[in-house]
C-alpha cells in the first residue's frame, strides 16, 4: 500500500510538472507580445536592456511598498487597538525617501547617456539611403549607387482593402504590411539613413529595428542601424499623414552581403 501511495504522488507530480509547463508556454507567448521585443540592431538592444533594467527596479519597488503597506494595514489595524501617532515628520524618514529615488535616477541616467550617444552616432557608416516620404508610399535612393525606387502598398492589400473588393482581408497574407517593392540592405553593415518628406509630416516606424523618425518636409533627419540577421523586418508610418496614412507599409529585407551586392548590381543594370 505505501509503495501504491508513492506512485501514485509520483505521478501526480509529474501531471502537476506537465501541466505547469503547458501552461507556461501560452504565458511566454503573451509576455513576448506584451514586452518590448528585443529587436535585430544595436539600438533595439540597448533600448531592450535599458526598458528591462528600468522595469526591474521599478517591480522591486513596487513589491516593497505593497508588502510594507499590506503588513501595516494587517498587523496595525484599529481592531487589535493600534492608535494612530502624533509626531508631525521624521527627518530621518524623509532624507531616506528622498535619497534613494535621486541615488536610483542618477544610476539611471548613468546607464542610458552611453546607449543615447550611441544611438546618434552615425559616423564611420558605409552605406547611405535617403528615404522620402509621400502620400502614400515611400521612395528609397541608395546614395552614390544610381538607383531609386517607389516602394507602395502591394496590390494584393490595395485590392482587399477596398469597398466591396469580394476580397477577404483575413486570407491575405501580411495584410497591410507588404509592398512591392522591399528596402534591400546587406546584414553587419552601419547604414545611414537620411529622413523628409516630400508633402505632410510622416515618420519611419520599423520595431524591429528600433527606428522611429518622422519625415518632414524641409528638413532633414538622420539616423543608423545595422542588421544583425537576415530576414524581412516590417513596420508602418507612425504619423497621421492623411486618408490613406494606414495603407503606406515599410517593409526592410536584409540580406547576406554577397546577396546584397548581386541585387545592387542587379538594379543598377537598367539604369546603367
Amino acid at each position: 500500500m505505501p509503495f501504491n501511495t508513492q506512485k501514485l504522488a509520483r505521478k501526480g507530480a509529474q501531471a502537476v510538472t506537465a501541466l505547469l509547463l503547458t501552461a507556461a508556454l501560452p504565458a511566454h507567448a503573451a509576455w513576448n507580445q506584451l514586452n518590448l521585443p528585443r529587436g535585430v540592431t544595436p539600438a533595439s538592444r540597448d533600448a531592450y536592456d535599458l526598458h528591462m533594467l528600468a522595469l526591474w527596479i521599478c517591480t522591486v519597488i513596487g513589491v516593497l511598498v505593497f508588502a510594507v503597506l499590506i503588513y501595516a494595514m494587517v498587523m496595525f489595524r484599529k481592531s487589535k487597538g493600534a492608535v494612530a501617532a502624533k509626531f508631525t515628520h521624521s527627518t530621518m524618514a524623509e532624507v531616506i525617501w528622498t535619497t534613494l529615488p535621486t541615488l536610483i535616477l542618477v544610476f539611471l541616467a548613468y546607464e542610458t547617456a552611453p546607449a543615447m550617444i550611441r544611438i546618434e552616432d552615425t559616423r564611420n557608416s558605409e552605406m547611405t539611403i535617403r528615404i522620402t516620404g509621400y502620400q502614400w508610399k515611400w521612395q528609397y535612393e541608395y546614395v552614390g549607387q544610381n538607383v531609386s525606387f517607389f516602394s507602395t502598398l502591394a496590390q494584393t492589400s490595395n485590392t482587399a482593402r477596398q469597398l466591396g473588393s469580394g476580397e477577404d482581408p483575413y486570407q491575405i497574407e501580411n495584410y497591410l504590411l507588404e509592398v512591392d517593392k522591399p528596402l534591400v540592405v546587406p546584414v553587419g553593415t552601419k547604414i545611414r539613413y537620411l529622413l523628409t518628406s516630400n508633402d505632410v509630416n510622416h515618420a519611419w516606424w520599423v520595431i524591429d529595428l528600433s527606428v522611429k523618425r518622422d519625415a518632414i518636409a524641409g528638413y532633414i533627419n538622420e539616423g543608423w542601424f545595422t542588421i544583425d540577421k537576415p530576414g524581412t523586418y516590417r513596420g508602418q508610418c507612425a504619423e497621421l499623414c492623411g486618408k490613406d496614412h494606414g495603407f503606406m507599409p515599410i517593409v526592410v529585407e536584409a540580406l547576406p552581403k554577397a546577396e546584397f551586392d548581386a541585387w545592387l548590381a542587379s538594379q543598377q543594370a537598367p539604369a546603367t
